[in-house]
């Protein structure tokens, strides 16, 4: 099976309830934290989510996201997006994409009665995104995801709230992906679309399972071998980023549910390999 490019967007993502799942459970000196693997997005029916998630939910008082979902909505970190979206300098995707590409851009574009010239001075990060929004709202995919749920869940519970990196970072992180290979990441991102429906269910299943090999290899494989500058920004740098923080959180007297994206948790670079390396206990919630 094909890895893709874009799953790392959905996780830098049936309704039946398995063995295990994509929580663990670190505990150092009688201290413990929850570490959840998340997908940014769903659908319907990928609810009611695993039940090993509510019960460490419940268990908790503090749930920390990689950053603020609240912050993420907020009209400033709106126009923060909208402003670094497209190229201020005058330039267009016809300009900064191979023809070969482009020709597939537009070609894929007509094929699904998307303007593609409204989308011209669009980055191909922020494209890739936009186009991969259009076709997940085609798969159904409109009920957000495990992030935005227990961060609802956790403001109407009075629980409190905190993050990993700041929504600025995040967003900086996303308008940076690519740059430099802009037309390899482009090209990439459309080869995928065309397997998008395949792809997601191979993935939700590995999540709902925790099954770390199939994660990896669907988040993370093929952004280190074809991307590897793309790869260290969203997994490698990020994940040294949030070790002192993850175990600050180890130091408190109460336990924290925290919530990545999977593919921050697994491989050689995860969390979890971090955190067994720093002599943690790390064990799959069961």
């Amino acid at each position: 099976m094909k890895k893709t490019l874009l799953c790392a967007l959905f996780l830098v993502l049936p309704g039946c309830v398995l063995a295990a799942t994509s929580l663990w459970e670190v505990r150092s000196a009688g201290s413990i934290a929850y570490l959840g693997g998340t997908c940014h997005v769903l659908r319907p029916s990928d609810y009611p989510l695993p039940a090993e998630f509510g019960r460490a939910y419940n268990a908790v008082q503090a749930v920390v996201f990689e950053a603020d979902p609240g912050q993420m909505a907020s009209s400033e970190v709106q126009q923060m997006i909208m402003s670094g979206a497209v190229y201020q300098d005058g330039r267009t995707l016809f300009e900064v994409l191979s023809p070969a590409t482009y020709a597939n851009l537009k070609n894929y574009c007509q094929r699904r009665g998307i303007p593609l010239e409204h989308l011209e001075r669009f980055k191909p990060a922020i494209l890739a995104v936009t186009l991969l929004t259009f076709e997940l709202q085609k798969l159904g995919v409109d009920a957000g995801g495990v992030d935005q749920y227990f961060h609802g869940k956790a403001v109407a519970d009075g629980k409190s709230i905190d993050a990993l990196e700041t929504a600025r970072q995040q967003v900086e992180f996303i308008l940076d992906m690519g740059q430099g290979n802009e037309d390899a990441f482009m090209a990439s991102c459309l080869e995928d679309m065309e397997r998008l429906n395949e792809v997601f269910d191979h993935l939700i299943t590995a999540w709902r399972a925790g099954d770390e090999a199939t994660l990896e290899a669907l988040t993370a494989t093929e952004v280190r071998e074809k991307f590897p500058a793309v790869y260290k920004m969203l997994f490698t740098d990020r994940n040294r980023a949030w070790l002192p923080a993850i175990e600050a959180y180890m130091r408190t007297p109460q336990p924290e549910l925290i919530l990545v994206g999977a593919g921050h948790l697994v491989g050689e670079d995860g969390l979890l390999a971090m955190l067994r390396q720093r002599g943690y206990q790390v064990r799959k919630v069961q």
